[in-house]
């Protein structure tokens, strides 16, 4: 997949765009069996489900994170990162660095992802905007469904 980068050859692509849903089950069924999306990976928490969905595999493209807190029907209070997009960054540990120096505003510092070699960051934009940066090492994998569900 080509990605881009600046001249400090830190290299980025969108990695995915975070929406919250009111009933996963029906969501990953809309997105699936209509528009013919992968269900890339599917995450079960205490808290929430989550699914991120898109064409084809996680490492190959962007995708949908689809995020439902409460039961299905209703939809709790999201936390302050919902509706956030989310970029893959090669160099993680020095792009903070160099936002900080820039004044950036960080929500949540860079950390490790517990049990992984991978490395998150969350940044607000501008306008306010929650940006989640991370450094992946861990592949996905295939989606763990193809296309039409049904």
């Amino acid at each position: 997949m080509k990605s881009e980068n600046l001249g400090n050859k830190i290299q980025f692509r969108i990695r995915h765009t975070m929406l919250p849903v009111s009933d996963l089950d029906r969501t990953i069924d809309f997105y699936s069996r209509l528009l013919g999306m992968d269900l890339m990976r599917l995450r079960e928490l205490a808290h929430e489900r989550v699914a991120y969905i898109g064409y084809g595999s996680e490492d190959d493209g962007p995708a949908f994170e689809m995020i439902q807190t409460g039961k299905a029907g209703e939809r709790a209070k999201m936390l302050d990162w919902a509706g956030h997009f989310a970029l893959h960054v090669s160099d993680l540990a020095k792009l903070c660095e160099t936002l900080r120096a820039e004044g950036v505003t960080f929500v949540r510092q860079l950390e490790g992802r517990p049990g992984s070699r991978d490395l998150v960051a969350w940044i607000k934009d501008p306008d306010g905007y929650t940006i989640e940066l991370t450094e992946r090492h861990t592949l996905t994998g295939p989606p763990v469904k193809r296309g039409n569900l049904r």
